[in-house]
């Protein structure tokens, strides 16, 4: 699988993802914590797939690595707030499961695409 093609199956599994995200928010009570939390996740969630697409419009190693920054940061606040989501018990605590080891797993991908670029700077 050449460049091109692991950034789109990135584009599209960070999209998914995003869309795993709204559908957790619309299951969260209806109450000041669930409003409170599912805002701050909704956006960070839906911030991973949109700046994911920044970083693939990149036109410098600079701006790749500026806006790489800006999803790895996304997805790690998706990280928490997905935990803080379960360990409080506003969802049932096997729910947020396997979209936290997914947002693990897209943090840990993007960070690691993070780490080579700045290692390849020069």
């Amino acid at each position: 699988m050449n460049a091109l093609e692991k950034a789109e199956v990135m584009k599209d599994r960070t999209k998914q993802f995003a869309i795993r995200v709204v559908a957790v928010v619309r299951s969260l009570p209806r109450n000041r914590e669930g409003d409170v939390v599912g805002k701050q996740l909704l956006r960070s969630g839906t911030a991973v797939a949109a700046n994911y697409r920044a970083v693939c419009r990149s036109r410098s190693k600079a701006e790749f690595i500026s806006k790489m920054s800006i999803v790895v940061e996304e997805a790690d606040e998706t990280v928490f707030w997905l935990e803080l989501l379960g360990d409080t018990g506003m969802v049932a605590s096997r729910k947020p499961g396997l979209i936290v080891k997914e947002a693990n797993e897209l943090l840990a991908i993007c960070a690691a695409s993070l780490r080579t670029a700045k290692y390849n700077k020069e």
